[in-house]
C-alpha cells in the first residue's frame, strides 16, 4: 500500500464507536502486526479515540481511551505516527500537546464552538449529537487554549457527517454533525474567540500535510469578516440535512 504512493494512512474504529462502525476493532492484539508494518513503511494511523465498553460513561470514553488504549497503541508499534481524531476533552488535547513528535490530533468546529449544554439544556437537539459527544465547557476551553499554542501537531479535521433529517429526528437518531458547507468560516470564529487568528492558516492548511509528509496545497482562499445567516437546512439528494449552527449568524465568510 505504501509503495503505491497513494495510500498515506489507515483508520482505526473501535467496534461500535460511531455510526457504521459495528465491524470495527475488538481485539487490539490482532492488529499489532499491521501496526508494526505501518510504522516500518511510514504510514499514519488515524484513530477514533474512544473505548466502547458499556460500563464506561459516554462522556468519559475518550478520557479512558487516552489513559488506557493510547499507551497500548504507542507501545505496540514504536515509531508509528498516530493522529487522534476529533479531540474533545482536556485530557486528549493535553496528551497531544505533551506527546512526542509522532502523536498528532485533529479538532472539529463543533467541539471548539459548542459544549454539551447546547445538546441537552432545555431540550434535546438531535442535530448536535455526534461522537465523540460534545463535552463540558472546561473541555471546550482547553481546546481553545490549545489553539493559542500554535502546536504543529494540531490540525483541521471536520468530522463532517451529513445525515438526513429523518435519520436525526427519530427515536434513535444517528451520530454526526454536518459542517462542511462552512467549515473554514466556523474555524475562523473559534480562532477569533481564542485570540489566535494568526495560527488559523497553519492549522487549516500546513500542519496536516507536514505531519502526513505530503505537499501543502498551493491554492489560496480568502476569509473576510462579514456576518451572514446559516440556512435552516440544505439539500441532501432527495432529502435535507440541518447544518451546524443552522439559522444562526456566522461572523466570517469565504470569498467566492
Amino acid at each position: 500500500a505504501a509503495a503505491s504512493g497513494f495510500i498515506k494512512a489507515f483508520k482505526l474504529y473501535p467496534a461500535g464507536a460511531t455510526t457504521n462502525s459495528d465491524s470495527g476493532v475488538t481485539d487490539y492484539a490482532k492488529i499489532e502486526p499491521a501496526l508494526r508494518a505501518m510504522a516500518a513503511h511510514g504510514l499514519v494511523l488515524c484513530v477514533h479515540g474512544e473505548v466502547t465498553d458499556s460500563a464506561v460513561d459516554v462522556f468519559d470514553r475518550e478520557r479512558v481511551f487516552v489513559r488506557t488504549r493510547l499507551p497500548q497503541l504507542i507501545s505496540m508499534a514504536p515509531g508509528l505516527k498516530i493522529v487522534l481524531e476529533h479531540l474533545s476533552t482536556k485530557e486528549a488535547v493535553e496528551s497531544v500537546l505533551h506527546g512526542g513528535p509522532n502523536l498528532a490530533g485533529t479538532i472539529t468546529p463543533q467541539h471548539l464552538l459548542a459544549n454539551r449544554n447546547a445538546l441537552l439544556a432545555g431540550g434535546i437537539r438531535p442535530h448536535l449529537y455526534c461522537l465523540p459527544i460534545l463535552k463540558t465547557e472546561e473541555d471546550r476551553r482547553a481546546l481553545l487554549d490549545a489553539l493559542r499554542t500554535g502546536c504543529p501537531r494540531l490540525f483541521l479535521g471536520t468530522d463532517s457527517a451529513p445525515h438526513a433529517i429523518g435519520r436525526k429526528e427519530t427515536g434513535c437518531g444517528c451520530a454526526g454533525i454536518f459542517n462542511a458547507n462552512a467549515a473554514l468560516e466556523l474555524y475562523a470564529e473559534a480562532f477569533e474567540e481564542a485570540g489566535a487568528l494568526e495560527h488559523l492558516e497553519a492549522f487549516c492548511s500546513l500542519h496536516g500535510p507536514a505531519f502526513y509528509g505530503v505537499p501543502a496545497n498551493d491554492e489560496v482562499v480568502t476569509l473576510r469578516r462579514e456576518t451572514w445567516k446559516m440556512a435552516h437546512s440544505l439539500p441532501l439528494g432527495n432529502e435535507e440535512v440541518v447544518p451546524f449552527r443552522a439559522a444562526q449568524l456566522i461572523n466570517w465568510r469565504m470569498d467566492g
